[in-house]
């Protein structure tokens, strides 16, 4: 067994974190119907640093847009096991011709596709309530990197 590399600062994690939300394309989602049944699923993303908002697009019928419509609880992870995000936060549903066009440009041009025109994608604003990061055991205690919407560091 390796010996995990020391832990990270709050403000380390932090950085590492907005790093992520800038460049990684993929997240799982996960919501949960009205009755409980949970849906897990992969994806893609763009992040505002402008207004701390994770921009996300799925088909209105899926799973994940009914279980939030028009506003609902969502769980986003970015990163493997060993170099977790995990985000929880709210999503508001939001129509393609609704969506501020800083934020759909943005997400083109990110990930080469724009669905601002097709009725059947809505894309989900996700604010951030709480984000937690760690990679190891060592990082565990002070993984709280945000609460109430309000980072720590």
């Amino acid at each position: 067994m390796t010996e995990p590399e020391p832990a990270r600062s709050r403000e380390q994690r932090k950085q590492h974190v907005l790093a992520r939300l800038r460049q990684d394309d993929d997240a799982w989602v996960g919501t949960a119907s009205s009755s409980g049944v949970p849906t897990l699923v992969p994806l893609s993303f763009s992040w505002d640093d402008d207004t701390g908002v994770l921009v996300m697009c799925t088909r209105r019928t899926n799973p994940t847009a009914v279980n939030v419509t028009p506003t609902g609880p969502i769980r986003v992870t970015v990163g493997h096991t060993r170099d977790v995000v995990l985000i929880e936060g709210d999503a508001r549903v939001v129509e393609g011709k609704e969506l501020p066009t800083a934020l759909g440009d943005a997400f083109a041009a990110k990930l080469s596709w724009d669905p601002r025109k097709a009725p059947r994608w809505v894309f989900l604003l996700i604010t951030p309530h709480s984000v937690r990061a760690w990679r190891e055991e060592n990082e565990l205690r002070d993984r709280d990197l945000m609460t109430d919407g309000t980072w720590l560091v």
